[in-house]
């Protein structure tokens, strides 16, 4: 993809990886000025792919990025809980405006739109489609260098609209340790190489424990099996959550950008670098 993409395949002569035969790819906000999309995704739910997200956009802002995060779990939505934003949504008579975090990570989400973040969102598949689309077409994300757009796990609907709809640069797989995850994560990425899109790394969450007192890493939930995942489908970039009590406090308490230990800083800078 260009670095001046408009995103706008109907008016572009280039012949890009991200044009398709068909294009099906909407055009962000007229004033929304996005430089870099990720998908952060998942073959199933419980691996930490929301905590993942919001690390990843943590490491990209302290690292001098504006970042954005588009949260399109549209139905389990986490991310301004995880970043302390309670605040809604406000706009004007362009569109609609993100809120921001603490450090000024733009951020969207159904949760900033509901009057009460407990209201459950009982919608059919299509509708929760096409709010995710509005996230993208009807919000100002202005002078964004990086987005992350936190899936809802799965190949279903909402995927296949983010990857059809959004000029994706790559995605994220988040797994976790057991075996039965294997064949989770081949689905994804299966589904990323149906799409054509890159994947960019690979994060496995829960990977470890350390002993607090002799610092032994200890595997909960059975040995590692990212790094042979890794190889096996060519990803270069890896990453190792351990079971931190400090990550879910941050998380709980909506202070995940305050983390001290960010392990996930070295993995950002590795990703950053492949879509220079």
């Amino acid at each position: 993809m260009s670095e001046n993409c408009s995103h706008d395949c109907s008016s572009c002569k280039e012949n890009c990886s991200s044009r398709n035969k068909k294009s099906f790819i909407k055009t962000p906000h007229k004033k929304s000025k996005i430089k870099k999309v990720i998908a952060v995704v998942s073959g199933k739910g419980g691996v930490g792919k929301s905590m993942t997200c919001a690390l990843l956009a943590s490491a990209a802002q302290s690292g001098g990025k504006s970042t954005a995060v588009m949260d399109a779990d549209i139905t389990g939505p986490s991310i301004p809980k995880m970043f302390g934003v309670c605040g809604r949504a406000t706009g004007n008579g362009d569109g609609i405006l993100p809120v921001k975090s603490k450090s000024g990570i733009k951020l969207m989400s159904m949760n900033v739109l509901l009057e009460d973040e407990a209201e459950p969102v009982v919608w059919r598949g299509s509708l929760i489609s096409g709010t995710v689309l509005q996230f993208w077409t009807d919000v100002i994300w202005d002078d964004v260098d990086i987005m992350f757009i936190d899936m809802p796990p799965g190949t279903g609907d909402v995927p296949l609209t983010v990857f059809q709809s959004i000029p994706l640069d790559g995605v994220i797989i988040v797994t976790t340790p057991q075996d039965l995850v294997g064949m989770i994560v081949q689905k994804a990425v299966n589904m990323a190489n149906m799409m054509n899109v890159p994947i960019l790394g690979i994060v496995e969450n829960m990977s470890y424990i350390k002993c607090p007192t002799c610092g032994r890493k200890i595997s909960v939930f059975g040995d590692s099996g990212v790094d042979a995942l890794a190889l096996e489908h060519g990803i270069k970039a890896v990453a190792k959550l351990p079971i931190d009590p400090d990550l879910t406090k941050a998380a709980d308490s909506g202070k995940i950008e305050e983390i001290q230990n960010n392990y996930l800083t070295t993995f950002f800078d590795k990703i950053n670098s492949r879509m220079k």
